[in-house]
C-alpha cells in the first residue's frame, strides 16, 4: 500500500523557534511522515503505525536525551 499524506506537516507546541524542529504529517496508512523543518522540501521520514508508537514510547521514556 501506497501512503499518502492526508493532513498537512505539523510542529510541535513545544519548538522554541530556532529552526531547529522536525514536523509530522498524519499518513493515510495510520502511520506518520516526520521531516525536517529546516528543508520541507527535503526526504521524508515515513513510519508505520507501530514504528511510529515505537518512537512516542521513546520519546515518553527518555531514550533520546
Amino acid at each position: 500500500m501506497t501512503s499518502e499524506f492526508i493532513g498537512p506537516f505539523r510542529k510541535s507546541s513545544y519548538s522554541g523557534g530556532q529552526g531547529d524542529c522536525v514536523e509530522v504529517a498524519a499518513l493515510s496508512t495510520g502511520g506518520r511522515a516526520v521531516r525536517d523543518s529546516k528543508d520541507p522540501r527535503g526526504p521524508h521520514l515515513h513510519l508505520p503505525p507501530d514504528g511510529w508508537s515505537a518512537f512516542l514510547d521513546g520519546v515518553k521514556g527518555g531514550a533520546f536525551r
